[in-house]
């Protein structure tokens, strides 16, 4: 918001000292001391990506925790019309192998177990041996016992990364892969270059590499256009599928997007009906995903302490939190765990 809007903020309100994007918060000490200087330059929302990770060197990276997110890769090339990160966040850029490795080896000494790989559109990591090259040279590092991706786009999940989730132990089956609609009209609307038929195609390849993995998804409902039909679609791609978990929204405008003007933008109402509807079969597929776990032995890596006496909680290798009745000792450590009960 700040890159996209920061002029506007600063017009609007003169109360404001400083706007800051993401690219640009390594520089976040000098321009407080710019800013208080001389009520100079107000807005630093540009970006120079090689710029900030250069500033950010791995050892003066301090670990919070057993887990650790660990930026690999920014920006998009999608251009998907509903969304403003290819014009706030710039092209698709990735970090080297080198830098990443030095970064997941400094967070190893601190006790981090778990790395979650981060980039806008993660797989289309661009380094030596793609993304998949990536999560098999940080597997060899002895202390990172699991590893995680976030954000996947369906036309970068390519045979190498999918051949991994079948060959790295490491790599945890769990799989964020956001359709956004089960309607190919309302996916060539939004540019997304894949049909509802190549994504399920894509999700069947993925499941015979393993079995086990849970699958995660986005979904937008009310892009404009969308009619009940195309919704239904989306509906039968979810029972198609089949989710452990989703993250679904009502479609709203971002300015400068292409979609923001597109005829028939669809009534609040129905966003709303829609949206309930689509919730209730996906909140009824994450029970049933989270009960069919309970009688199983799972190793949960325990993070911290729970809200009640002698509580820990951990997260199990499909990202659902744990909570179990454990010493502290345990925090830290992936821990053999019989589920008893599912929420």
């Amino acid at each position: 918001v700040a890159q996209a809007e920061g002029q506007e903020i600063m017009r609007r309100q003169p109360a404001v000292d400083l706007v800051v994007g993401p690219q640009a918060y390594h520089q976040l000490p000098e321009l407080i001391a710019r800013t208080h200087r001389a009520r100079g330059e107000r807005l630093s929302a540009d970006f120079e990506p090689q710029e900030k990770f250069d500033a950010l060197a791995p050892a003066g990276r301090h670990a919070t925790g057993v887990t650790a997110f660990l930026t690999v890769q920014e920006g998009c090339d999608k251009f998907c019309t509903f969304c403003v990160v290819p014009y706030t966040r710039g092209p698709e850029w990735s970090r080297s192998p080198e830098t990443i490795e030095a970064e997941a080896r400094h967070l190893d000494a601190q006790g981090v177990r778990e790395v979650t790989l981060l980039g806008q559109n993660v797989n289309a990591y661009a380094g030596e041996g793609g993304l998949a090259g990536l999560v098999r040279r940080l597997a060899a590092i002895e202390g990172i016992e699991r590893i995680r991706y976030t954000t996947s786009h369906p036309r970068d999940m390519d045979e190498t990364l999918i051949a991994a989730h079948g060959d790295l132990p490491e790599l945890m089956p769990y799989l964020h892969l956001p359709v956004q609609s089960g309607s190919d009209r309302i996916l060539k609307a939004m540019n997304r270059a894949h049909t509802a038929e190549s994504y399920v195609g894509l999700i069947e390849k993925i499941r015979a590499s393993r079995p086990d993995i849970a699958i995660s998804g986005d979904f937008i409902v009310g892009f404009p256009g969308e009619r009940e039909a195309d919704f239904e679609a989306t509906l039968g791609l979810v029972r198609e599928v089949g989710y452990a978990t989703a993250f679904s929204f009502k479609y709203s405008r971002r300015p400068g997007t292409p979609a923001a003007a597109m005829p028939g933008q669809v009534d609040e109402a129905v966003k709303d009906e829609r949206l309930a509807r689509l919730n209730a079969l996906l909140d009824a597929q994450a029970r049933r995903f989270n009960a069919s776990q309970v009688g199983k032995v799972l190793p949960v890596l325990f993070e911290r302490r729970g809200r009640h006496a002698g509580q820990l909680i951990g997260r199990s290798p499909y990202l659902q939190a744990i909570h179990a009745l454990a010493p502290d000792r345990l925090i830290g450590q992936i821990v053999p765990v019989r589920v008893e009960d599912a929420a």
